[in-house]
């Protein structure tokens, strides 16, 4: 199974990515089907055309809106539309991430429920065929990961159904902001908006890792042209690649051998609301893990045993907090090797919403994956349900996982 990296070259639109998945080769029926099976297919035209930017080739995609009515579409009426219409249940569920995430961002930035948010352009024809099409392109290719690099915003204004907004539109803002995604400010004076709220929505619910593989082979690509004019090539290109990522962390020994350094010290002479001060400023200050207990000590005392996992690089800055911070006058330390699993952190989407989850590799290759304590604390308190109870939708409705980091 191939990955799936989206260059932004140097911005990204819905039109754009249509485009270029096309010229990749995804058929122009599966594209199709989607808005077929939602009652679209006499609102619009949809056409494929050889085209170019500044004399690279590529695919501009155009549809013409012949939609009478063109009536305003709002979140309701467009949730409705996606969850009667007889689709694929994981290309359903693709489509609605696009459009709950654009109507949560809409949301947003005009101070209202997202279920009363009226879409102006995301509603119209044309935007409801760009995000259809590419999530049915992307379901078609059923990529094993999806790669992308980071987008450019522009800047000047853009005319909207709101009046001229600048680049970026609030709505792009929001996104951003929502997903963390990563974007590259320009040291070029680009007048026109690079990167659209619809290419921003897809990248932030279709991509997996928003940076490219550190090393991988091209097999096949596609190239969406855009409709603005640049003085440089405006366009897309969706590769088909062959990703080595896994391949190089597999070669790593899972178990990982790494060498820590633990410090600990027994205290008689603190009360024990400093030692919690001072076991949280351990922490704080970026120890693995603390762990302390009461204990007996000389003339019957009762004192705290502290002990710290720490890098072991960053042994002599943790001693100073010792002598600084506490009132112990010696600390014990030794140089301790540990195995540990590969793990990274991300998110997934759930029946709850998009929750934080932590990813484990297991040494036969199998990964395991389970909700942070805080967020089924906090869904516990919200639904009023048992951790138990939470925990098994959490398991039984997960779909897509998105990583914030690399496995380490």
């Amino acid at each position: 199974m191939e990955d799936i990296l989206i260059e932004c070259a140097p911005g990204i639109s819905g039109d754009m990515l249509l485009g270029a998945f096309y010229d990749l080769g995804v058929p122009k029926k599966v594209i199709e089907q989607p808005l077929i099976d939602l009652g679209l297919k006499d609102l619009y035209n949809l056409d494929f055309k050889e085209s170019e930017s500044l004399s690279i080739r590529g695919i501009k995609a155009r549809v013409e809106n012949i939609d009478c009515d063109s009536k305003q579409r709002n979140w309701g009426s467009i949730k409705e539309l996606i969850l009667n219409g007889h689709l694929e249940i994981k290309l359903q569920q693709l489509i609605y991430k696009v459009f709950e995430s654009l109507a949560n961002a809409e949301g947003k930035v005009h101070g209202i429920k997202s279920e009363d948010v009226h879409f102006h352009e995301i509603g119209a024809i044309d935007s409801l065929v760009d995000i259809i099409g590419v999530c049915a392109a992307l379901n078609y290719l059923n990529p094993k990961k999806v790669y992308c690099n980071e987008p450019m915003l522009g800047k000047g204004f853009v005319q909207t159904e709101h009046g001229k907004l600048s680049v970026p539109p609030p709505a792009v803002i929001e996104l951003i902001r929502k997903t963390n995604i990563k974007v590259i400010s320009s040291f070029e004076s680009i007048e026109g908006e690079l990167s659209t709220p619809t290419g921003i929505a897809l990248l932030a619910n279709l991509v997996d890792y928003l940076q490219p593989p550190s090393k991988y082979s091209i097999n096949s690509y596609g190239v969406g042209i855009g409709n603005l004019k640049f003085p440089f090539p405006n366009l897309v290109r969706v590769y088909k690649i062959t990703s080595f990522e896994d391949s190089s962390i597999n070669q790593q020994i899972n178990p990982k051998y790494e060498e820590i350094s633990v410090q600990e010290a027994w205290i008689d002479d603190q009360t024990p609301e400093d030692i919690s001060n001072f076991v949280e400023q351990l922490r704080n200050e970026g120890a693995y893990d603390v762990s302390y207990q009461a204990i007996n000590m000389k003339k019957n005392r009762i004192g705290f045993s502290i002990q710290a996992i720490l890098p072991k690089d960053k042994r002599e800055y943790f001693r100073r907090l010792w002598f600084d911070y506490s009132n112990t006058i010696g600390v014990r330390e030794r140089i301790q090797s540990r195995w540990i699993l590969l793990r990274r952190r991300g998110e997934c989407s759930t029946t709850f919403g998009k929750i934080k989850v932590k990813q484990t590799l297991k040494p036969d290759g199998s990964i395991t994956m389970k909700p942070e304590n805080d967020e089924v604390l906090r869904l516990k308190l919200d639904y009023k349900k048992s951790t138990e109870e939470i925990r098994k939708i959490i398991e039984e409705s997960s779909t897509k996982f998105k990583a914030f980091e690399n496995w380490k």
